[in-house]
């Protein structure tokens, strides 16, 4: 795997054991990429460690929550409302309109507790609040649509 900075090298290799000791066998390790993949209910979240600047990272851990839903201002409203309310994250809506649920912290200051906060609001936001959006606005859960690109045809 090819880092931008040593400083991100580092963060991975810290963050690698790290997310092993948290989240054990749920817990998918890229070695083509400085990413790492949970999956927890019907969320899968990805978490990525970033180069900022020469000497320090950022881990962000993104989970798509549903992709596909009628793009209407209702649901941009009902988004932007529950980021008023979210402690850790927010919400947004990617190029191909899908909706993901991030948040993102400073890699050379993180420490366990911290990182599971982070990864556990993703994921629990986005399982949460993934069959409401559906059920109002259409679509499938991010997960659903990896499954059924699975299946065989």
């Amino acid at each position: 795997m090819e880092f931008k900075t040593e400083a991100q090298k580092a963060c991975h290799a810290r963050i690698a054991s790290m997310m092993k000791d948290l989240f054990g066998e749920f817990v998918m390790v890229r070695d083509d990429a400085p990413f790492f993949g949970i999956a927890i209910g019907s969320a899968l979240a990805q978490t990525a460690v970033w180069p900022w600047g020469d000497d320090d990272a950022t881990i962000s851990t993104r989970a798509y929550v549903v992709t596909g839903a009628e793009q209407t201002s209702e649901l941009f409203k009902f988004l932007l409302e529950k980021n008023g309310e979210m402690r850790f994250g927010a919400f947004g809506v990617d190029s191909d309109g899908d909706v993901f649920f991030q948040h993102c912290i400073v890699g050379s200051t993180c420490d366990k507790k911290e990182l599971k906060t982070s990864v556990m609001a993703v994921v629990s936001t986005a399982d949460s609040l993934d069959d409401e959006i559906v059920a109002r606005w259409g679509g499938q859960r991010a997960l659903d649509k990896i499954q059924s690109a699975s299946r065989p045809k």
